[in-house]
């Protein structure tokens, strides 16, 4: 299926509009929201979204991925005001996937929903399936090229599950020195963050050293049982935050005095 064009939207816009979309949500219920974010409360009570579980592959005849895995994991229904998510993500059956129904979810019902609706309007018989993110390693691929409207409903699903306040918060609690975190550095420098240890070593002409998303994934993972979503969007959402570095930034290198 063709991808859909859409209009640039600044990051700010994005998180702006799922910032509202919260605040408009307490207001509504009454409540004060807290993490875990209730995504399924909001997209069926407030935004009175359908949400129903099928074999989406089979219903559009789209294989699965080499081992089984899903390659589409939601589809968006404007007109019927349905999103369709496929059972492979369905909690109640694979509860280690909640992570990833969720994100899908809020990407469906939140990034696409809120973003994209408008645009559609003019023609509401065309029903349009949106893909959803193949699995969480294709949102964190830097190397892959994402088509924009499904980057958009990708960075308001993480602006939504993962709200900029509340993440620093649960950071400053688990972190009380507030301090951004960077991966140690192969050559030692003088910085003002704390390092992250890189697990592993190097024996002989083997290198056994933990990846960089490993060692930046053990990190975001408590805050990711916090928000009911995988390391994964999390470690991304704290580097989209500037609060897990890869590098030291050259501006925050110090130097010893002249």
């Amino acid at each position: 299926m063709m991808a859909k064009f859409v209009p640039y939207l600044p990051k700010e816009h994005i998180e702006r509009d799922a910032a509202a979309l919260l605040a408009e949500y307490e207001q509504r219920r009454g409540v004060a929201i807290q993490p875990p974010i209730p995504i399924d409360d909001i997209v069926e009570k407030h935004l009175k979204l359908r949400i129903e579980f099928d074999d989406i592959h089979r219903r559009y005849d789209v294989p699965r991925g080499p081992e089984g895995d899903a390659d589409i994991l939601g589809a968006m229904f404007f007109d019927e005001g349905k999103i369709v998510i496929d059972e492979s993500l369905d909690p109640e059956e694979s509860p280690s996937k909640e992570g990833r129904y969720r994100f899908t979810l809020a990407h469906e019902g939140g990034g696409h929903w809120r973003l994209h609706r408008h645009l559609f309007a003019k023609n509401p018989a065309q029903a349009t399936l949106f893909g959803g993110p193949a699995a969480p390693s294709v949102v964190c691929r830097s190397s892959q090229v994402k088509e924009p409207v499904e980057w958009q409903a990708d960075f308001y699903a993480s602006c939504l599950l993962m709200p900029r306040k509340q993440v620093l918060a649960v950071w400053a609690e688990m972190f009380p020195d507030r301090k951004p975190r960077v991966l140690q550095s192969y050559s030692p420098i003088d910085h003002p963050f704390v390092e992250v240890p890189r697990g592993g070593q190097q024996t002989g002409d083997v290198d056994n050293a933990e990846s960089d998303e490993n060692a930046l994934d053990r990190v975001a993972r408590p805050l990711a049982g916090r928000f009911l979503v995988s390391a994964i969007a999390m470690r991304i959402r704290l580097e989209t935050l500037g609060l897990l570095l890869r590098d030291v930034p050259q501006q925050r290198i110090l130097t010893s005095g002249v």
